[in-house]
Order: structure tokens, then sequence, then C-alpha cells
């Protein structure tokens, strides 16, 4: 089944419904925003786009980024969303792993893409040629699509430093948005879902639900992060459901009590991408009140492995509601959770070790990556490379994350892919990247170098390779880097000179 047919059902049944909008301002009613979606696959299957083949969208957060993607679906062909915080270099690989035969872009970001000399035809969301492509004449219908088939193509960087796509489908899509109204939140005609958060990304993958019920679909006028902005628009609409880092929760906290704001308007705040710190959502939720569900996925198993209900977010009368809310929940209805060992055996309640998921919600592997995909998937189950631990309850606890990953405002830096970035200016010799605790953003890059180069010069070389928020907040020069008898950089040895200065 094509994932888009909930769109094009809604708009036979509610075709007046309000859909798209950017602040305040009504885009489109589903019937508006179902017929530029097919026109748009009528221009798609015009330029010879074919069922299976990848069209990518590097587009800020906007009402045409919807349209994009359904037009897409529509002409039956896979979307490969690109983080718009990514440099125009990394963007570009991405575009040529996947084979895309086009992509979308946002004004500016379609600069950056030729910047860095992209060879893939570039549409430019603010252009004559896509203004021209919404006068097309529509399809008839979405193209049939099987349930395994190709939908949504997520590039989410590995411990390699290069990005790995992962093959999410069109069933994968249909299971985690049934189960998000199975496990995680309900969801009518009467709300809005607002797009704070990259729509490349979690925030995106929970707009197929809210196209299933007919909700409203709301772009920030900034289309980005404003806690001010987010609490005007949740007293317009009223009824907003809202997908954060939680980093971003954390600053809506701030503010919120700072300026005496109450969060009226927000129904649902849904949170995940990093570390939620006890104090943090003890505080939030305090203030704002039971508003907060979370959730705990993998781009491997989009939005779907566990989740902590509002009402276990909220509770304070069971007698572990502490341990509960400094976890991640139990499994969602789409898949099977065990802790495995080293050989991914299950290991007794209790015992720390590897998450691992099974399920219509994990991937079927990596696009163009058989030996990625044989070490991630076995004997049915996904590898996470997250730890954590289950209680007798079926509660999960995470406690450690996959090898250094670095999460940073929500968004994940993976260090070997910074120290790459940085070992290819001439005068560093040695590099190593990793996190420090930061108030607002949960960790900073920091690196440290060895090497006679200015912290200046290193910063522009940086951001020329790689996005800036990949970019370190500090270099930290040092005459040598700490390493144990087999010659490997003791990383936990660096983290410790963050926490106790001087050590160099």
């Amino acid at each position: 089944m094509n994932i888009a047919l909930w769109l094009q059902r809604q708009a036979l049944a509610h075709g007046t419904r309000p859909a798209l909008y950017l602040g305040t301002k009504e885009v489109a009613d589903y019937a508006g925003f179902h017929h530029q979606a097919a026109a748009l696959a009528g221009w798609l299957q015009a330029q010879g786009i074919a069922p299976g083949d990848r069209v990518a969208i590097f587009m800020t957060n906007c009402p045409d980024y919807l349209i994009a993607l359904y037009g897409i679906w529509y002409a039956g062909a896979a979307a490969v969303p690109i983080n718009a915080k990514l440099h125009g270099a990394e963007a570009r690989y991405i575009l040529e792993d996947s084979g895309a035969k086009l992509v979308f872009a946002s004004n500016g970001l379609d600069q950056a893409l030729a910047a860095a000399g992209c060879v893939t035809p570039v549409v430019a969301a603010a252009g004559d040629t896509y203004a021209a492509a919404l006068q097309m004449e529509p399809v008839a219908a979405p193209q049939t699509r099987d349930a395994q088939d190709l939908a949504w193509l997520f590039y989410t960087s590995g411990t390699t430093g290069r990005p790995k796509g992962v093959m999410i489908t069109h069933g994968m899509l249909a299971v985690v948005s049934l189960t998000y109204f199975a496990d995680v939140d309900a969801a009518t005609g009467a709300d809005q879902i607002l797009y704070a958060a990259p729509m490349s990304h979690g925030a995106g993958l929970y707009n197929m639900l809210h196209v299933l019920v007919g909700a409203a679909h709301v772009c920030p006028a900034s289309r980005g992060f404003d806690e001010r902005e987010i609490f005007d628009l949740a007293a317009h609409f009223g009824r907003v459901q809202i997908f954060a880092a939680p980093t971003m929760v954390t600053r809506m906290t701030a503010v919120a009590k700072a300026e005496g704001r109450s969060g009226r308007g927000l129904r649902s705040v849904i949170y995940a991408g990093g570390p939620m710190y006890l104090a943090d959502i003890i505080e939030a939720e305090a203030h704002f009140g039971p508003i907060f569900i979370q959730i705990y996925g993998q781009g491997e198993c989009p939005m779907g492995i566990t989740v902590l209900r509002r009402e276990e977010v909220s509770d304070r009368s069971h007698p572990d509601w502490q341990g509960r809310l400094a976890g991640v929940g139990r499994a969602q209805a789409g898949v099977e959770l065990r802790i495995g060992d080293a050989a991914g055996e299950p290991l007794p309640v209790g015992e720390m070790g590897e998450i691992m998921v099974s399920g219509q919600a994990v991937m079927p592997g990596y696009w163009n990556n058989p030996e990625a995909s044989a070490e991630t998937l076995q004997g049915g189950w996904l590898r996470t490379g997250d730890m954590g631990v289950l209680d007798a309850a079926g509660y999960l606890t995470l406690t450690d994350r996959s090898k250094d990953l670095i999460i940073s405002g929500g968004s994940n830096v993976y260090p070997r892919e910074v120290e790459e970035a940085l070992l290819t200016h001439p005068q560093v010799q040695q590099v190593s990247v990793v996190g420090r605790a930061h108030a607002d953003w949960g960790e900073e890059v920091v690196a440290f170098v060895v090497g006679d180069v200015t912290e200046a010069n290193l910063d522009a070389h940086c951001r020329g390779l790689i996005a800036r928020f990949k970019c370190p907040k500090a270099y930290m020069h040092v005459a040598e880097l700490p390493k144990n008898n087999y010659g490997k950089v003791l990383k936990t040895e660096l983290r410790a000179r963050l926490v106790k200065p001087g050590q160099t």
C-alpha cells in the first residue's frame, strides 16, 4: 500500500478541512494539498521519474516540504529527505549515494549545492520550474506500491563517518503511524501538528498519521525552533502536538518560566533524540502539566521502539516513579524488545546489555550497504548499539549510547566524521573529538588537537567541510593524545580533562 493513499482519502472525504499553514496563514485545505501533490507527481512522471526512483528534498520546514514529499510518493518514487542543516558537500554525498534523480531545494540551499559541485538536477522550491510543476495535469491516484517498497531513504551517520541510508518502507511507515495511536497519543481532525524540529527527521515522520485523521500541519514562519513563536502558535490553534528534542523542552521551560507563559494550547509534546535529564523533565512537567510523552527510536526503527506515556511521565505515586521517568518506557506494539549479550543471546531481567529489536517497524537494511546491514541485522534482530537494562515490568533504561555518539541539540554528531574533517588540515597531526556537557544543548563538540594551528584556522577549515552544528565549539591543543597499549585513544581520559581542566 502506498502511504500517500491516506492523503487522497482525506481529500475525498474532508477536502475543505484546513491542511497546511505557514504560521497562522492557511496555505491549502486537504483538497488543495492533494491536488498540488498530484500535479507535482504528474510533472515528475513527465521528467521520466519511475516507481522506485529516488527524489530528494533539501528544504527547511515549510508547507511545500509536504507537497513535495507526497508528490514524490504519488509518483511512486522514494523520498530522500536531507537535513537542511547539513553542509552542501554532505548533501551532495547523500544525493550521489542514493542515486537521486533530482532534488527539491529551498532558497539558499540550492546555492549551497551548486557551491559544492552538485551535479544532481536541482529544482528550487521558490523558482519558476516548481511553480510550473504545480500547474501540471494531476495524476488520478497515487502509484500502486507494495508494503515492502521503499518510501523514505533516511540518512543517518555511522561510526565510520559516512552516512548510511536506512531503507524505510511504506509498510514501516504505516506500522509506526498506527502504533502511535495505540501507544503514544490520540490525534483527530481537530488537532494540529507543529513542525519546529527538522521535517527530515522525527518531526516529519509523524506527518502521515496526522494526514490520516485530517489534522492541520503548521510550519512556523521562522521555519525553525523559536520558543516564543511556538507558544504563540499553540495559543492561536489550541490543540497542538509537537515533536521536540530534550534540549528544546528545557529551553521552552526556561522561557515559559521567565516570561510567565503557561503553554496554553500545547496538547502533547513528544520528546526524544537525546538524554532527558530527570530534573529537567520534572521541572517541565511541573510547569506545563501532563503534556509530555517520551519515545525512543532509531532511524533503523523510526520512532517505534519504546514509549513512556503521559500518565507515566506525570505519575508521582509509583514507588519507582523516578527510575521510570529516568528511563524510556516500555516496548511499543509494533516491536519485540530484548537485551542481548555480545553474541546477541538474550540476557536475564536486570542485566545490562545491548538493546535489540525485531518487528515490522524495523528496517530491511541499509541502502547499497550489505556489510553494514549484516552487522546490524542478525538473526531477525536489529542490534541498536545502545546499552540498556530491562526491569521485570518491561521498562527500559538506557545506560550508555552507541559508541561515542554526541547528541547536541537533538542532532547526532559522530566524532569520527568531525575527526576526519579536521585531519584533512595539513597542520593537524592527530585529533580526537568528544562531547562536553552543555546546559542548553545537552552536549557540545570539543576537539583535542595535536598540531601547530590556530583555533580560527581550524574552525574555518571545519566549516568548509561539514555542517555548522557538527563543528567543534572548542579546540584543546595537546602535545599528544592519551592512548592505551594498543594505540587506541582513551576518550574517557579526554572527557575527564574537560571536567577537570588544566590536564594537557
